[in-house]
């Protein structure tokens, strides 16, 4: 996984609160058995609006989402993630997240920042106003900043340290290859065993 530290870019404000993760992946996209090439499925049902935020000009390359309270409720799907990640989002900002997926985002390298409502509504007429906006979320620092504002943000600190070392589950194991392997052998050979897969 990349690691995160700070991220600049520009953003998109989408002004939609309560959006599930059949919204952001509809069901009908869950066949693939690969983690990648979701980007065409974000959104989808919205996708046909020429108007819809991802569509304008204005947002193409934008690699901040700025949404609305309850972002990523809904089942657990961790493609939601995948999607955003596949289009460009490094970062999304919103009031408040469905708790798994904000795990998800947070165990996949997406920077999920929860901001006040208020902070947020700023974010989303500035760059409304000015689609070239340079948003800065600076995990290290705790810092989301834009034009002449800042502010601050809460975050865990065990998440915020796998994420700024690069760390997703199976890396975070593996700092104990030696350990586990020390371990393993130490075992009792009539232990059961995790064989290799065969070349």
């Amino acid at each position: 996984m990349e690691q995160v530290t700070t991220h600049t870019g520009t953003a998109a404000p989408l002004r939609r609160s309560n959006v599930d993760t059949d919204q952001i992946v509809p069901a009908v996209y869950l066949k693939r058995v690969t983690k990648t090439g979701f980007e065409d499925t974000l959104f989808a049902e919205w996708r046909d609006d020429p108007d819809f935020v991802l569509n304008q000009d204005a947002y193409r390359g934008a690699s901040i989402l700025i949404a609305g309270t309850e972002f990523g409720t809904g089942s657990s799907r961790e493609h939601a993630v995948w999607a955003l990640k596949d289009f460009g989002f490094k970062a999304v900002i919103a009031p408040r997240y469905g708790d798994i997926f904000r795990g998800n985002s947070l165990k996949n390298g997406l920077l999920t920042v929860e901001l006040p409502y208020e902070a947020v509504e700023w974010l989303w007429d500035a760059v409304e106003a000015d689609p070239g906006l340079s948003v800065t979320v600076d995990l290290a620092g705790k810092e989301v900043r834009a034009g002449d504002r800042s502010w601050a943000f809460e975050f865990d600190d065990f998440a915020r340290w796998r994420l700024m070392e690069g760390l997703d589950d199976v890396a975070l194991t593996l700092r104990d290859e030696d350990r586990i392997a020390a371990f393993e052998s130490e075992r009792e050979a009539w232990r059961p065993k995790t064989l290799p897969i065969p070349a």
